[in-house]
């Protein structure tokens, strides 16, 4: 069984072509931007899902699917369930589908270990490169995500770098830099993303009784998301924005 909270059919977001996502409950971060807060909380408003269930809705969609679509994990932090998520993500092989994580990278145990190795396609969250600054933004340590993304490429697993972009916390020229640097050289790196920041889920604090931080921070300008692709496409050949 696992905590779901909600489902996206047909998505275009989340990895290639079109995709169910599922979001799961549950999150290890607290990063300030959060558009889904009410997604943290192991448990919230999320519904105990047999396997078999998620399975059923992915089959029902395959056809949509094409070459390129599948089914990704979200949340939420996936990988908080990774115990529960690897019969699931076994099943959808079984049916021949396409399963993309969307991750964090900062849980690490032996399950989680296992779920890298199984699935075809990890779209991994960094959200600053500067750990002092990563700390500010999420209020947790980068160290396990960067050791994730040296795993991925060890192992030869391909993933999608993800970078939300957020002035005044993570559009510093010099720590997108140091970052491309770090991972200039890693062959499994398929593509970059730069996420622009939004505040679509602002009402969600609203009806949570919770303050949203950065109410003060302005949205990017098309010249910063622009400014940050040109970083990104020194160092890597496929750079897009969302």
């Amino acid at each position: 069984m696992l905590r779901v909270h909600s489902y996206e059919s047909l998505g275009t977001f989340d990895g290639p072509g079109l995709r169910l996502v599922v979001f799961l409950q549950g999150c290890n971060y607290r990063c300030l931007y959060c558009a889904n807060p009410d997604t943290i909380d192991l448990k919230g408003e999320s519904q105990k899902t047999d396997i078999e269930e998620i399975v059923r809705l992915a089959v029902n969609e395959k056809p949509f699917f094409g070459k390129k679509g599948g089914v990704t994990f979200s949340g939420g932090e996936p990988t908080v369930q990774a115990k529960d998520l690897i019969p699931l993500v076994k099943r959808l092989k079984e049916q021949g589908i396409h399963v993309c994580l969307d991750s964090n990278g900062a849980v690490w145990n032996k399950y989680v270990e296992e779920l890298l190795g199984m699935v075809d396609l990890v779209l991994l969250d960094i959200k600053q490169f500067n750990p002092e600054r990563h700390k500010i933004l999420t209020e947790r340590s980068n160290e396990q995500t960067l050791k994730t993304a040296k795993w991925l490429e060890e192992n030869n697993r391909p993933f999608w770098l993800r970078y939300v972009l957020v002035q005044g916390y993570s559009a510093f020229e010099e720590d997108i830099t140091a970052m491309c640097e770090h991972l200039k050289d890693y062959k499994m790196i398929q593509r970059v993303e730069i996420l622009p920041y939004h505040t679509l889920g602002v009402h969600k604090y609203e009806s949570m009784n919770k303050e949203y931080k950065l109410k003060d921070v302005k949205e990017n300008s098309p010249e910063q998301l622009e400014d940050a692709r040109k970083i990104f496409s020194r160092y890597f050949s496929v750079v897009t924005v969302n």
